[in-house]
């Protein structure tokens, strides 16, 4: 049996001590390590800023991850003195689709919203900049959020894998995900309404987390996203980065309309503490029973092995009662209904009919499909992802934590989920759609379960694989205990793409 090497990140992703930061070695820092030196006085936000910039100009081109750069705002912030918080200093990415924000204008990943401004600051941003981030810029995202690759026209181009560029970030958060896995920054945001976070992060070799349901703000623009499965959420490398964000964002905004169960202290000294030993129930296949990619199998097979190794108690399990494949229609119609509303509202609010060339071709087909839809079909969608959240609750009474691969395939070719077609149902639920190719990221949205991918497994072809965890409802931090354990054990820091590894030289 192999034996367990557990290793400490507890005090910094390498030695601080007598450290200087410079381009060559700057993603060898976790944003909490940044902002150590910053604290310490070894470097400057200013400083760090134009590394990150640099690093923009050294790899951008060839993935196309960052747009709408502010860098202009970003050294007015600086200058006017940034809030003393656990990040201060940290360069700072917000996606292109949600976190509204004055000084960030947006384009919501489509040409019909380009460069939206907004006239407040959503609660998501605010806690963001109070914890003293430099926040310089957005990343891409597909039109209106709902595809798993990041392709949308208003950028000009499809963004690419860090680790190969032939192949997809993922989506909807797949500029977040190639930017931290090009070394870019050490951090940044997403939001996860099927998956949108935990497909780029595994994609991108990344530590991916979706909180259980309203963990985390969402007004005052909306109270809730698609019938409230969306979330807002971030990709790190490093696990005591997510806690560390998690603490400074989590929590309901004024008025909010539904509250996540209290926290029993925080994320960070959740993740100092070993759980366990827990009951992980393993799916080797997807939730309704279909085999997966060799390579993701193997993925989970071996984090079965390294929780048993550990201490856990591992059995095969599937969580057959719940009805994963009625979820995921339902989950599709209510997505076109929001997709068709955001585009009403903003075709009525210029006052002139939307355009051919405006939205993209899943849109049209999402605008369709959502006027097929009766108000009572709504409701009763909304009624089956309460449905399947619940007996994904009576499965979980048995099992502390349910094992899966992130993804049923490796990450996917450029190109294979554009969104030209108007085909949206077929492209959600096809042979070959976003669902067959992601099963299993969707259920923890409808459940509202916090859930987590790691990047455990590479193929052989160099392709990250990520290994999914999710835990009961509102036990986010025995989650991200369970993952800074595995990352004790099994640490993934160090493992960079080449783009990364070239973009400092």
């Amino acid at each position: 049996m192999r034996r367990v090497r557990r290793i400490d990140l507890s005090v910094s992703a390498k030695d601080l001590q007598g450290m200087v930061i410079s381009l060559d070695d700057f993603d060898t820092y976790d944003a909490t390590a940044l902002a150590d030196l910053v604290s310490r006085g070894e470097v400057s936000p200013g400083e760090l800023l134009d590394t990150a910039l640099e690093r923009v100009q050294a790899v951008n081109g060839e993935i196309n991850a960052v747009v709408m750069l502010a860098e202009e705002v970003a050294r007015k912030k600086i200058a006017a003195g940034l809030p003393d918080g656990p990040l201060r200093g940290v360069p700072f990415l917000l996606k292109d689709l949600g976190a509204e924000a004055i000084d960030y204008p947006c384009n919501n990943g489509s040409r019909l919203f380009a460069k939206t401004v907004y006239a407040r600051d959503s609660a998501i941003y605010a806690r963001l900049a109070a914890m003293g981030l430099v926040i310089f810029g957005r990343t891409t995202a597909p039109e209106g959020g709902i595809g798993p690759a990041t392709e949308a026209a208003v950028y000009g181009g499809p963004t690419r894998n860090p680790w190969n560029t032939g192949r997809t970030p993922g989506g909807s958060s797949g500029g977040a995900g190639a930017a931290v896995a090009a070394g870019i920054v050490p951090a940044a945001h997403g939001s996860d309404g099927g998956g949108s976070v935990r497909i780029p992060a595994s994609n991108c070799g990344l530590f991916g987390v979706k909180a259980t349901r309203a963990r985390l703000p969402d007004g005052p623009y909306v109270g809730e996203g698609w019938a409230g499965m969306a979330i807002d959420g971030f990709l790190t490398r490093s696990v005591r980065d997510m806690a560390v964000l998690l603490d400074g964002t989590q929590g309901a905004d004024l008025g909010a309309p539904y509250r996540a169960p209290p926290l029993r202290g925080t994320f960070r000294e959740a993740i100092e503490r070993a759980p366990g030993p827990l009951r992980i129930a393993l799916c080797e296949t997807t939730f309704t029973g279909e085999p997966v990619h060799p390579e993701c199998l193997r993925a989970v097979l071996d984090a079965a092995e390294l929780l048993a190794e550990m201490g856990h108690r591992v059995e095969p399990a599937r969580p057959a009662e719940a009805d994963t494949a009625g979820m995921m229609r339902a989950w599709t119609d209510i997505v076109a209904c929001g997709s068709a509303l955001s585009v009403r509202k903003a075709v009525a609010a210029r006052g002139r009919p939307l355009g051919d060339d405006e939205v993209e071709g899943v849109t049209r087909g999402a605008i369709a499909h959502a006027a097929t839809l009766s108000g009572d079909r709504y409701l009763e969608c909304v009624n089956t992802v309460h449905a399947y959240g619940r007996a994904m609750a009576v499965f979980m009474q048995d099992h502390d934590v349910l094992l899966s691969p992130t993804m049923a395939e490796p990450p996917a070719r450029i190109g294979r989920f554009s969104h030209a077609t108007e085909d949206y149902v077929g492209y959600r639920t096809g042979a070959d759609g976003v669902f067959a190719y992601s099963p299993f990221t969707a259920a923890f949205n409808a459940s509202g379960q916090p859930a987590a991918t790691l990047p455990l497994h590479w193929s052989e072809e160099g392709l990250p694989i990520g290994v999914h965890l999710a835990a009961r409802f509102g036990e986010d931090e025995l989650l991200l205990a369970l993952c800074a354990d595995i990352e004790r054990a099994r640490p993934w820091f160090d493992r960079r793409p080449p783009l990364a590894q070239t973009a400092g030289k």
